[in-house]
């Protein structure tokens, strides 16, 4: 018998806690990831792109696996604490492998051997991927296994809770972890604050682990009753083997495919499978719709490091913007669901879940829509830097007069010259001016040029000494104009998209607990994150193929499947029909006795005619030997 407090078993306090605090670490980590890819490990952005999603896939495989170990082997509470600590250790690597003076032994601020700090990194990104991914489908069950069958409400009240701490530890780590790579940390140099911003999801982890274990005492813990997933897939599996074995045409058909398990399973059970399989067949065009969300922390965020996040109070990092998601899930989803939806309702319109999801399909194409036209007036205020293949030289001309250049196989052009306007001053006064614009300059006497960009400059400089004293000339200019083109425009497409999210993945996870039967929600919801692996899948395959010159056109080319998609799905949801899976169940558990007895009495022919056959076949060699 648990303790209680205000009618709420005090375990779920541990279990809320540690929620809170493996949401922040994994979301915290994931929302520097890739810019740790692009701006630590060196990669660009298609590779970066690539391993990003990679990852995400892999924490959407593991649960499947997660859930199969605990329901047939240790149980929820084991696989939790078990998987928390490879999760942990995953995390530690993580935060160990952005240290770059762990390897920077001439202390020039970049690592000597980048083949470990990826080495290191891999490895806990798959540690990552295995805990996460593993304790997905544990920890919300295990926290419904503390209430009794008579606190219904209370338990609905839990899972509000439990899903509100998902929502404030993503949203708390999307914030504070960008904020902390900002920083400038390092032991001989300072370099952009990986570690710290590892670091911290990582001591996060170890906080939910402790926390989880703390409440060992109070928990109620229910022995592996047998994964439903693995009965489910030996179902289909002899279906699908008696079938082959039967294909010849002196065997009858059968209404379903599924009923060639009949010689085995029950009837029930083949009819729960039919509806499960009713379902996933629905999912087939889902992953498309996760390829293009789950790009938000990967091109999106990229997409925001050529854009200024400067908002006048404060500034906003790239890998921040992604907050704008939980921020806008907050406020949309309480709208969509007590007013668009009832204003739908009235106005006559049958607004049917799938008709929702396919609505949230093409409000997130719209999305990458936004994200394709804000790119292209991106490009046309950055620099055209060579290709991989290419190499740029630049020609600088420090003389007032303009130099012609000649280069084989190239026009001839002409470098202007500086033009260089003096100013004397003091030493110190003109030091003071230069460290107020970011630059320090040592000298005595010097002469410079005026600074038209105090922000993004290049000095060049000459250095004489004449008497004793320092003069130096100096010219600034802008070598590469800065970003203009503000983050804020990122709003528009994380709005659609969110939109979209709000309609498709709110009311896809409805529609599917609706239509699951009651002992199988939890096969549906397996087969709900393996579409969203998948889609991650699609997204590194575009991503490493890499054969679309233009970012802009990859936006569009993801726009356009996924309309074409959910056209697909459009088709297949207008003959899809509704079910009520109680009812279906009600009707098989009446028949489930007769059905019983009908396979007790064929098992016994079956026994029957197997005694006789061997007592024949006994009788026969008995016959044989006396001959």
């Amino acid at each position: 018998q648990s303790k209680h407090c205000l009618g709420y078993p005090v375990s779920i306090f541990f279990i809320v806690v540690n929620e809170f605090c493996e949401r922040f670490s994994y979301y915290g980590m994931k929302a520097v990831l890739v810019l740790y890819f692009k701006y630590f490990i060196g990669w660009d952005n298609d590779l970066s792109t690539t391993i990003y999603h990679t990852f995400v896939a892999l924490c959407y495989l593991t649960p499947i696996l997660g859930a199969i170990i605990a329901d047939s082997w240790l149980g929820k509470f084991k696989t939790i604490v078990y998987l928390s600590i490879v999760y942990t250790i995953g995390q530690v690597i993580m935060a160990i492998s952005a240290i770059h003076d762990i390897t920077d032994t001439n202390r020039d601020g970049t690592p000597d051997n980048m083949t470990f700090h990826t080495a290191m990194s891999m490895l806990g990104l798959i540690l990552i991927a295995l805990g996460t991914g593993g304790i997905k489908p544990c920890v919300a069950a295990f926290g419904g296994d503390q209430f009794e069958e008579h606190q219904e409400k209370q338990r609905s009240t839990f899972f509000s809770i439990f899903y509100l701490s998902i929502n404030a530890g993503s949203l708390l780590s999307t914030l504070i972890t960008p904020i902390l790579r900002a920083q400038e940390c390092g032991i001989y140099s300072k370099q952009s604050c990986f570690p710290l911003a590892f670091g911290v999801p990582a001591a996060l982890m170890v906080v939910a682990l402790i926390v989880f274990i703390a409440g060992h005492n109070m928990y109620i813990m229910e022995s592996p009753k047998g994964n439903i997933l693995l009965q489910v897939m030996k179902c289909i599996g002899f279906a699908i083997r008696n079938r082959f074995n039967h294909r010849s045409k002196q065997h009858p058909k059968r209404e379903h495919w599924m009923d060639w398990a009949e010689e085995k399973y029950d009837k029930l059970l083949i009819a729960q499978v039919k509806m499960v399989l009713k379902v996933l067949f629905l999912y087939i065009p889902l992953p498309m719709f996760w390829a293009l969300f789950d790009q938000q922390g990967s091109r999106w965020t990229l997409q925001a490091t050529t854009m200024d996040g400067n908002f006048g109070a404060f500034i906003i990092q790239p890998d921040q913007m992604q907050i704008v998601n939980p921020i806008l899930i907050v406020i949309m989803v309480p709208i969509m669901a007590s007013a668009v939806y009832p204003l739908i309702k009235k106005c006559g319109l049958n607004f049917t879940p799938l008709r929702r999801m396919t609505v949230g399909m093409l409000l997130a194409s719209l999305a990458f829509v936004a994200a394709a036209l804000l790119q292209i007036q991106i490009d046309r205020t950055v620099p055209n830097f060579p290709s991989s293949s290419q190499t740029q030289v630049k020609f600088l001309n420090l003389e007032n007069t303009p130099v012609p250049v000649v280069v084989e196989g190239q026009e001839p052009f002409v470098v202007p010259g500086f033009n260089v306007s003096s100013h004397n001053g003091t030493s110190n006064s003109i030091k003071q001016f230069l460290k107020e614009n970011n630059k320090w300059v040592t000298g005595c006497l010097l002469n410079y040029g005026t600074m038209e960009n105090k922000e993004n400059f290049q000095i060049l400089q000459s250095y004489y000494k004449s008497d004793g004293l320092c003069t130096e000339n100096i010219k600034a200019i802008q070598d590469i104009n800065p970003n203009d083109i503000h983050m804020a425009w990122q709003v528009i497409q994380y709005f659609l998209m969110t939109c979209g999210e709000v309609v498709f993945s709110v009311t896809g996870l409805d529609f599917s607990y609706s239509q699951a039967p009651s002992n199988m929600k939890s096969v549906l919801q397996a087969g709900w994150l393996l579409t969203v692996a998948v889609g991650n899948i699609i997204v590194l395959i575009v991503a490493e193929a890499g054969s679309l010159p233009e970012q802009w056109a990859e936006y569009v080319l993801f726009a356009c499947l996924l309309v074409a998609v959910s056209i697909i799905f459009a088709v297949m949801a207008y003959f899809y029909t509704y079910m009520d899976p109680a009812e279906i169940e009600a009707k098989f558990m009446e028949l489930e006795p007769d059905d019983k007895k009908r396979k007790e009495l064929e098992m016994m022919t079956k026994d029957n005619l197997a005694y006789v056959n061997n007592e024949t076949s006994n009788n026969t060699d008995v016959k044989q030997t006396k001959i």
